[in-house]
């Protein structure tokens, strides 16, 4: 179609027409045109410019980076072309050659600036922070000492003020990258991507609710503004076509709002809202798809669609760039799943990343689950290890909460409230795998003891009173005891008790009928049949 509407163009009106495409957002038709005039004059700045443009435009970062490749061996004079070559390389990922392309150009003062800024945010993307660091300050001190061109412009500084909170978010300063985000906003005026970068910063400070704020006010205009971009249609079951992979789609960043959403959504346990928000975002094919995306839509169907959630995470582990999670996800869902040889051997084919992308516990964690296969009590050892290490440090944390509540400082209490409950989500799985090498042997005893020793940090947890309630119950001569811990889950969702799994009420059932409750099973039995007759 765009190759027919090429050749319909009337004499004298090619430009009029590219220019009409290019701003009614029809870049692929634009380029289709563009293409089809510079195979008669291959030197056409104008049309190279365009064309570069369009690409970039699309998101086409590399077909970019050619077309201003031409344009710098045509016209070496214009420097602007050299910078536009750079920051397009970057986008494809191509760093070395991006950071090649931007070195003349810190020769010149009216694009020293901005070079610097370039190279501060490669080294960023490669992960040399020190570097980035470097640069970043060298742009602010040429902004400071009132450098000429562009250098004087307010934006200038904000630019380098975000490159600078993204070095703080990384160093783990999240309030302080927050704090460089809102004030380059203040320049800049409203931004997505801006209050998006916010948004991650409270997402890793666990602040959801100030998180969540964020990502409604980019939904809300997102959806005000661009409602070509049919947001929520798909979760309605209305067929849509793919919006595409656009510089617009990204400069709304919906893609991430809805990405940090579902992620939210995920930790809080709310599964359907997890997968609603991955739904609710622009249409796009499966082949559009950003790494982010298909890694969350893999991890928040898994229990629906292993299989396609397994396709999905193994793909991104062979791209660059793949989420950095990846990794580790893949290895647990495969212990999860019970694919030991499979965890095994991804292990083992990719050495490089397990020092890069795991960290100690979680490599240790992994190596004693899939030790266990082979060697139980080598792996509890490995296990045993782990899980003195980590009550070592809940010791020591229960500590520094005490001591930052007799001073009075809050916002100790708060840092040292939030290690405490990060280091228990690591001893709990650990404590689990244990009590399953005795679980597995059937020696309940042995579970019971397991649990008993953790329950100075476990017993306000919901998964270690869970699998208390289980081997009590499996024990056949403790069902009293087996109550106390199954009644309260139950309680707790009394008017939603369908959400309960049955195998929680079935074994509260039994209980009751073996300890001659009948009355409260009688009870529970009518409790859950009203809920099924109200689905």
């Amino acid at each position: 179609a765009a190759a027919m509407e090429a050749a319909a163009v009337p004499d004298g009106q090619y430009t009029a027409v590219v220019y009409g495409l290019i701003g009614g957002g029809r870049c692929g038709e634009a380029v289709s045109l563009l293409s089809r005039e510079l195979q008669k004059s291959c030197r056409s700045r104008g049309g190279l410019s365009l064309l570069g443009y369009c690409h970039y435009q699309l998101q086409d970062f590399a077909a970019a980076a050619e077309c201003y490749e031409q344009l710098v061996a045509l016209h070496p004079e214009l420097d602007a072309y050299r910078l536009y070559q750079a920051q397009a390389l970057y986008k494809a990922g191509l760093y070395a050659e991006a950071l090649r392309t931007a070195s003349p150009l810190l020769d010149l003062p009216a694009y020293q600036g901005r070079a610097l800024r370039l190279q501060a945010a490669i080294h960023y993307a490669q992960g040399d922070l020190p570097a980035a660091k470097s640069l970043v300050e060298e742009a602010l001190a040429t902004t400071a000492d009132g450098g000429t061109g562009a250098a004087e412009d307010p934006s200038e500084r904000a630019d380098a003020e975000i490159i600078l909170g993204c070095l703080l978010y990384r160093q783990g300063r999240h309030e302080e990258a927050s704090g460089k985000f809102a004030g380059a906003m203040q320049v800049l005026g409203y931004c997505p991507e801006l209050s998006y970068n916010m948004a991650l910063c409270c997402y890793a400070a666990k602040q959801y609710a100030p998180a969540l704020k964020h990502i409604s006010d980019i939904i809300e205009r997102g959806i005000h503004q661009h409602p070509e971009l049919s947001v929520g249609m798909t979760t309605e079951g209305i067929d849509v076509r793919s919006v595409g992979n656009t510089l617009l789609l990204h400069r709304t960043a919906l893609v991430e709002a809805f990405n940090l959403k579902a992620a939210i959504e995920y930790q809080l346990r709310n599964l359907k809202a997890a997968q609603e928000a991955l739904t609710d975002m622009p249409p796009r094919a499966e082949e559009e798809l950003d790494p982010v995306t298909l890694h969350n839509q893999a991890l928040m169907n898994m229990d629906n669609q292993p299989s396609e959630g397994f396709e999905k995470l193994q793909f991104l582990l062979l791209q660059n760039p793949c989420p950095p999670e990846t990794f580790g996800n893949l290895l647990l869902l495969y212990c999860k799943h019970q694919y030991y040889d499979l965890a095994a051997d991804v292990l083992a084919e990719n050495a490089h990343l397990t020092y890069k992308l795991l960290t100690p516990y979680l490599y240790n964690f992994l190596d004693a689950i899939i030790t266990c296969q082979t060697a139980p009590e080598e792996a509890f050892h490995k296990l045993d290890d782990s899980a003195g290490t980590l009550t070592e440090q809940l010791r020591k944390l229960t500590k520094q909460v005490q001591e930052a509540r007799q001073n009075w400082d809050d916002e100790a209490v708060k840092k040292a409230v939030n290690e405490y409950d990060e280091t228990l989500d690591k001893y709990v799985p650990v404590l689990m795998a244990q009590a399953k090498i005795y679980w597995d042997m059937k020696n309940y005893t042995m579970v019971e003891k397991i649990f008993r020793k953790s329950v100075e940090f476990c017993n306000e947890h919901e998964v270690w009173k869970l699998n208390v309630a289980h081997v009590l119950f499996m024990q056949e001569n403790k069902y009293k005891e087996a109550i106390s811990f199954y009644e309260p889950i139950v309680k707790k969702h009394y008017d939603n008790i369908l959400h309960v799994s049955a195998i929680v009420l079935a074994n509260l059932c039994v209980s009751y009928i073996l300890t001659s409750q009948n009355e409260d099973a009688e009870e529970l039995m009518r409790k859950i049949e009203k809920g099924e007759e109200q689905l």
